[in-house]
């Protein structure tokens, strides 16, 4: 016997331990020690080495078996056929391969994967007499009194033709939105939330008393037959039509398509829009199409040759969570956010997720050493979901608020009474705020100021040297000189947590960002410089929004310059004046009065118009009449732009509709003139199609503009 045999051996039986370890806890415990993604990972390893060594396949090998035996609390329940699992790619590649083995000149049926519990209904003439969760393919839980709660899972089948006896088979899952409503209720119980939408969902049917699972909104769709020997169909796609006529759920979103290259559209298709589904997907379902094909096709010990889920990159992973510091934002805002350790999700590795403030800390249930579920959909932000409670070994502890600023230690406190969120007191000299208000004013959304990132905000606020730094507010922005700039040596920090960024030795990195070793101005500097005298002319409403003023955003600002036209007019006005500019509600108003009230405040606007920043729009008539002179091709017209455009950023073509005397809407109304669509254009789009508003494409509106 050689070495590597050996290796092998061990290898295979240590994997189907492990694995079988994680399907128990998942098909029986109602948990998942892994991520998606480690537990696909170990079944790849242990399906390599058993095709390398065909001897060490094992009757209890998670290859050769399906899901888990059915726990003690309920009672078991023979399926009357097979329930089987489905064999995973992950790649187009792996698809076309699959399919090559399975097709010539057939039908695929597109379904998306809903990552719910899976469950087998038994009609017996038309009547439901018993539902079961998978089990071990053969043998599943009697949970039938619990499904009967399930809205939507008729009791009793309508129509004609209903056979003697047929088994459904489905998934049962919880809607994000009710997932989310179901954790917030059991938090304000003084109950741990479920970490996903899965584990709710399986948590939920498997209760002891059927009303328990009543109160939780469970819902099912079904995805095909079990035991049924006369089916009258030939297609699994007419199934679908029949199952959808007798009264059971079935989804819309199936697709029969003729070839491979319409199957891998449909899974792009629904990667780049899973997120606006109202259920968890984690792939896609294609099958054979053909009855007769799928039963010449046949199956495996474990799964079907005529199916294939295509599993989508994860987006959700378990980790460590290592510490939860505070990261001050630049209105003050103090927001808890977790280290974990490093784990690659969604195509980028992560090291620090969002935990919004105290209270969400609180409801997550969370604990500096805790397993956590980590999700991160796409573009998203991290976020820690919940623990992972049965891994808890007891070396965890409680996250505790300062009271106090990490990065100015000035009192932390509401901004006022009922305000959950908790702020540094320090507006004026917290090193933390001015960075951030200095990287925010300098984004794209606001000044666009290609010069000023984070690093350069970073530099101007915090330098090593000089010991005072250039930038002590925003007063001196615009009066920036190359003098001002070539001395900075400074710290380079990270964004996600304002910490310094390190060397491979440990040390600080510390750059001269703005010169060059000989002391010539790198061309930063002289980009900078030039990018300021560039900006100072951009519209008013860029100039309002990049005060950081609390509240007010792009899309306030913009009603607020097109209503008064100036600062001065703006900061003249009284709360009730200010309210009545549409979108501007009193707190809103109020902040801006309170703003500009602070003397340090005043002082950056008078210091932007001494430097010959344009504070008012050129031929403005004044206070809410900006449209009687101006007019415009969209005038009086709500107009709303959604999904990826290729000649326009977002705020580009807000300002184009802005500047010809339409209003840029955010959302869409029967009062909606026309919706701009590009592509991924996702619910805006399909509320409009509901409405019947009319939708046109980027060139249309490009056409549109230039009559």
């Amino acid at each position: 016997m050689t070495d590597d045999f050996e290796a092998a051996r061990r290898r295979v039986a240590d994997l189907v331990e492990q694995v079988n370890q994680h399907r128990r806890a998942y098909y029986e415990g109602n948990t998942v020690l892994v991520s998606d993604a480690e537990y696909d990972s170990l079944v790849q390893e242990l399906e390599r080495l058993e095709a390398q060594h065909p001897e060490l396949i094992t009757g209890d090998s998670p290859t050769q078996t399906v899901g888990g035996a059915a726990s003690q609390t309920f009672a078991p329940s023979p399926h009357l056929d097979r329930m089987m699992s489905l064999d995973n790619v992950f790649s187009h590649e792996e698809l076309v391969e699959w399919a090559s083995r399975v097709s010539e000149g057939t039908n695929f049926l597109c379904e998306l994967k809903i990552d719910g519990l899976a469950i087998n209904l038994r009609y017996l003439h038309g009547e439901l007499v018993s539902a079961a969760t998978r089990g071990d393919g053969v043998v599943g839980e009697d949970v039938t009194a619990n499904v009967k709660t399930i809205k939507g899972i008729p009791h009793r089948l309508n129509g004609e033709d209903i056979p003697d006896l047929v088994e459904v088979r489905g998934e049962i899952f919880y809607g994000l939105a009710d997932f989310a409503e179901l954790n917030a209720g059991l938090v304000a119980a003084g109950k741990a939330p479920f970490a996903n939408p899965r584990n709710s969902a399986s948590g939920s049917l498997r209760q002891k008393d059927p009303a328990v699972t009543a109160s939780r909104p469970l819902r099912m769709l079904v995805h095909g037959v079990g035991a049924w020997s006369d089916a009258p169909v030939t297609a699994q796609s007419q199934l679908y039509d029949l199952l959808k006529g007798w009264g059971l759920p079935t989804s819309d979103r199936f697709r029969v398509v003729s070839s491979v290259s319409e199957v891998l559209a449909y899974i792009d298709e629904f990667q780049a829009n899973r997120h606006q589904l109202e259920h968890e997907i984690d792939g896609v379902v294609v099958k054979i199409d053909s009855l007769s094909q799928q039963r010449e096709l046949g199956a495996t010990s474990r799964a079907p040759r005529w199916a294939i889920a295509y599993k989508y990159p994860p987006e959700q992973v378990n980790t460590k969570l290592l510490d939860i510091r505070i990261g001050v934002g630049r209105t003050g805002r103090a927001t808890p956010y977790a280290v974990v350790e490093p784990v690659k999700v969604a195509g980028s590795v992560v090291e620090f997720a969002t935990l919004h403030n105290q209270d969400v800390v609180k409801a997550k249930g969370v604990l500096i050493g805790d397993t956590v579920v980590l999700r991160k959909a796409g573009d998203v932000i991290p976020e820690i979901l919940g623990p992972v409670i049965e891994l808890r070994d007891g070396s965890e502890r409680e996250f505790v608020m300062p009271s106090n600023c990490p990065d100015c230690g000035s009192p932390l406190a509401p901004a006022s009474e009922g305000d959950i969120d908790l702020r540094c007191t320090n507006t004026r000299s917290c090193p933390a705020q001015l960075r951030e208000r200095i990287a925010y004013l300098g984004s794209r959304g606001v000044l666009d100021i290609e010069a000023l990132g984070y690093v350069a905000a970073c530099a101007l606020t915090q330098p090593l040297v000089p010991a005072v730094p250039p930038l002590t507010s925003e007063a001196g922005l615009f009066d920036l000189t190359l003098e001002d700039l070539l001395p900075i040596r400074s710290l380079v920090l990270d964004q996600d947590t304002g910490l310094p960024k390190l060397n491979e030795d440990g040390s600080p990195k510390v750059v001269e960002f703005f010169a060059k070793k000989d002391g010539s101005p790198a061309e930063v500097a002289l980009k900078l410089l030039r990018n300021l005298q560039e900006v100072k002319t951009r519209p008013l409403w860029r100039f309002l929004t990049a005060l950081s003023i609390r509240h007010v955003g792009p899309v306030a600002a913009r009603a607020l310059a097109s209503h008064f036209g100036s600062f001065d007019r703006i900061f003249a006005a009284s709360v009730e004046e200010l309210s009545q500019v549409e979108g501007v509600g009193p707190t809103l108003a109020q902040s801006i009065v309170d703003w500009y009230g602070v003397d340090w405040h005043r002082e950056i606007i008078d210091s932007w118009r001494a430097a010959g920043v344009q504070l008012a729009t050129e031929g403005h008539p004044g206070p809410g009449l900006e449209g009687q002179d101006k007019g415009g091709i969209f005038s009086g017209l709500s107009i709303v732009a959604t999904g990826s455009l290729k000649q326009f950023t977002r705020e580009q073509i807000e300002e184009a509709i802005i500047s010809n005397g339409g209003k840029a809407a955010s959302s869409v109304s029967k009062k909606t003139a026309f919706v701009v669509a590009g592509e991924n254009a996702g619910s805006k789009l399909a509320k409009a199609e509901e409405l019947g508003v009319e939708v046109i494409d980027e060139d249309e509106f490009i056409r549109r503009l230039a009559q």
